[in-house]
């Protein structure tokens, strides 16, 4: 099964040290080792974002983020674990690695 393991960022963490970052490609290096490496990417701030609704007739197109908030997904890890504990387990270990919240839910 796959998860989605999105990064929390909040303002109070500012962004990543160098210690963060090689933590993180310690965990990346382990997660490819033992099978369960899937897809991972950091994302750019909430400012850089476009919203694009085409719901209606013709797309409306908006600069920046959907909502403002002081927390942002600020990058991801797609794994594949056996189960929704071992999930767990191996969000609870990248989120020691990126020093930041996780949250894991399973892809559909």
């Amino acid at each position: 099964m796959q998860y989605l393991v999105s990064v929390i960022f909040d303002e109070s963490s500012g962004l990543a040290t160098p210690e963060e970052m090689a933590a993180i490609d310690d965990y990346n290096d382990r997660l490819r080792a033992e099978g369960n490496w899937v897809f991972a990417g950091g994302l750019a701030a909430p400012g850089t974002a476009t919203v694009i609704d085409n719901r209606g007739g013709e797309a409306l197109v908006t600069d920046g983020p959907f909502v403002e908030t002081k927390e942002h997904v600020a990058g991801f890890w797609i794994i594949e674990a056996a189960d929704l504990d071992v999930a767990l387990k191996l969000a609870a270990e990248g989120s020691r690695a990126c020093n930041r919240k996780v949250e894991v839910r399973p892809f559909r």
